[in-house]
C-alpha cells in the first residue's frame, strides 16, 4: 500500500507531501489540485508501462493520462527546472525519480530513479490496478471486447469500456472477501454481487450480456423484478444512466484482491443521493478488506456514506484520510492541502471554509428572515 507521495515543481505544486490511507478522499473546489495526485500516480504507471521510467524518463501521455509537454507539467514559479516525485509504501520501500526540464518534450529525461528496484513489485506497477476517470462510458447497444486487457491483465478499461467483458469472463467466480459481499445477493459470485449492490440504485435490477465474439463485441442489457413480476429486457441505452456509469465502479471495487490499487474519479456521477452514499459505504468496505483506494469526490453523500460506514464500524477512522485542497490569498495562490479527520463516531474535527458545506450555508440562508 502507498503510504504518501511527494510531488517536486508538478503543475500547481512547488513541493507537497500527501499521505494515503487504506481509504483517501480528495475534495475541493474545481482547479485546485486535486486531480494532480492522480495524474502523479498514473504518470509513473504509464511511463512504467511503456518501459521508460527505469532508464529513460517520464512519459507525460499515454492510455492513463495526457498532460501535454514538460512546460505543461512545470510548476510555473519553480526555482529549479526540475520535476521530481517520491512514494512510500506500507513494507518501508521508498521510490524517488527527477527529471530534467525540457520545454518542448512530452517525454522528460531520466535524472535520478530509486536505488531500490523493489519498488516497482507493488499494484501500482502491476495488474492489480484499476484507474476510472471522470469521463466514462455511459449506455452503448454494444461494448469492447479485448483478450488482452479482460483474460491477460484483468483491467475493465480507465474508461470502463471493458466492463461488460470482464463481468462475462468472471461473473461466475467467487469475490475474494465475504466482508464484501451485500447481504441480500444470492451467492458470492460476482455477478451477484453486483446485481445485489446494483439493487441499491435501482431496485431489482438483472444484468444481462450477450457476447459476439465474431465482432469482439458485448451487449448489456438489463430487467427489472418487482414482487413476482419479471420485466423484460431492457437495452442499456433505454434504462437509467446512472446504471452503465456506475457499474465499472461497482465491478472494480468488488472483483478486486487485497493489496489492489483503485483509483476513482467521481464516482458520484449520474446517481442519486442515496445511491451515492452506498457507493461510499461499499468504498470504505473495500478499503477495510486490504483493498487501497484512492478517490476524488465532490459529494457530500460519498463523505457520509464513508463516515457512515465507520460509525457502524465496518472500517476503522484510522484507515480514512481526508484531504481538502484550497488556494487563499494568504499563501499568494498556491495550493495548500487540510487534512480533517474522523473519529470512531464518524464526526469530523474541523471543516474548513468550501469542505462540504454549501448546504449549510444555504440553510443559513433560508433560516434568515427577508426584510
Amino acid at each position: 500500500m502507498i503510504r504518501f507521495i511527494r510531488m517536486e515543481n508538478f503543475k500547481c505544486f512547488e513541493t507537497q507531501k500527501v499521505e494515503l490511507g487504506a481509504l483517501t478522499l480528495l475534495s475541493g473546489l474545481n482547479g485546485m489540485g486535486k486531480s494532480t495526485i492522480l495524474q502523479a500516480l498514473l504518470l509513473l504507471r504509464q511511463s512504467y508501462q511503456q518501459g521508460l521510467l527505469q532508464k529513460t524518463g517520464l512519459s507525460l501521455n499515454g492510455d492513463l493520462v495526457r498532460i501535454g509537454t514538460a512546460q505543461d507539467a512545470l510548476f510555473e514559479d519553480a526555482k529549479e527546472e526540475k520535476i521530481g516525485f517520491e512514494i512510500g509504501m506500507a513494507n518501508g520501500n521508498k521510490g524517488k525519480w527527477r527529471f530534467n526540464y525540457n520545454e518542448e518534450a512530452d517525454v522528460l529525461d531520466l535524472d535520478q530513479s530509486p536505488s531500490n528496484g523493489n519498488i516497482y513489485r507493488s499494484s501500482l506497477f502491476e495488474d492489480d490496478f484499476h484507474y476510472l476517470q471522470a469521463e466514462r462510458l455511459g449506455p452503448r447497444r454494444f461494448f469492447e471486447m479485448s483478450v488482452s486487457q479482460v483474460q491477460q491483465h484483468k483491467q475493465i478499461g480507465t474508461r470502463g469500456e471493458f466492463t461488460a467483458h470482464f463481468l462475462a469472463s468472471y461473473g461466475a467466480k467467487k469475490i475474494s472477501k465475504k466482508s464484501l459481499s451485500h447481504s441480500k445477493a444470492e451467492s458470492l459470485k460476482l455477478r451477484d454481487q453486483v446485481e445485489a449492490w446494483l439493487e441499491e440504485i435501482s431496485p431489482g435490477t438483472r444484468i444481462h450480456l450477450g457476447l459476439h465474439k465474431g465482432m469482439d463485441l458485448v451487449n448489456l442489457e438489463y430487467s427489472f423484478i418487482t414482487g413476482k413480476h419479471v420485466s423484460n429486457n431492457f437495452r442499456s441505452t433505454n434504462v437509467g444512466f446512472g446504471l452503465t456509469y456506475t457499474l465499472p465502479v461497482i465491478v472494480a471495487l468488488l472483483a478486486s484482491a487485497k493489496g489492489a490499487l483503485i483509483m476513482i474519479e467521481n464516482p458520484e456521477a449520474h446517481l442519486h443521493p442515496e445511491g451515492q452514499v452506498r457507493i461510499g459505504e461499499l468504498m470504505a468496505l473495500a478499503a477495510s478488506c486490504g483493498i487501497q483506494v484512492v478517490v476524488e469526490s465532490h459529494s457530500d453523500h460519498i463523505l457520509n456514506g464513508i463516515r457512515l460506514a465507520v460509525y457502524n464500524q465496518k472500517i476503522a477512522p484510522d484507515k480514512v484520510m481526508l484531504h481538502y485542497f484550497e488556494r487563499k490569498e494568504i499563501n499568494q495562490g498556491k495550493t495548500s492541502v487540510v487534512t480533517p479527520t474522523i473519529d470512531q463516531n464518524g464526526r469530523i474535527d474541523r471543516w474548513p471554509d468550501g469542505f462540504f458545506d454549501v448546504w449549510d450555508k444555504c440553510l443559513e440562508t433560508l433560516l434568515t428572515p427577508r426584510t
